[in-house]
């Protein structure tokens, strides 16, 4: 399962990655996500609300996402977290399969 992992640095970390700025935070989120038998999709350093990060990631057990999402805000590395569970064309053309067969079982408000 994908997810997308977007969150700003606390001032903290950013002290210490302009205290060490040849350090790469991608081998660190890599070694977390593959921990958890994931792996690293994609990372991207983006400055909209402060410096921050957007992180996708495939792990195999959809418990794992929050686990290593925890991690980071307990660890003092990220704040403003957000987790987004990520649908492959495939996965929603079965939710819509699914939601065709459901319609007729729902009535909406004023019906």
């Amino acid at each position: 399962m994908h997810f997308c992992l977007t969150g700003q640095y606390t001032p903290r970390a950013l002290n210490a990655i302009l205290e060490n700025p040849t350090t790469s935070r991608q081998e660190a989120a890599r070694k977390l996500i593959e921990a958890a038998g994931g792996k690293l999709v994609s990372m991207y350093s983006v400055a909209a609300d402060g410096p921050g990060v957007l992180v996708i990631f495939d792990v195999p057990d959809p418990s794992t996402a929050p686990a290593i999402s925890g991690l980071t805000v307990t660890a003092g590395t990220l704040q403003n977290v957000k987790l987004t569970r990520l649908f492959t064309q495939d996965e929603i053309k079965q939710v819509r399969q699914n939601a065709a067969k459901l319609r007729p079982s729902y009535s909406p408000p004023g019906s």
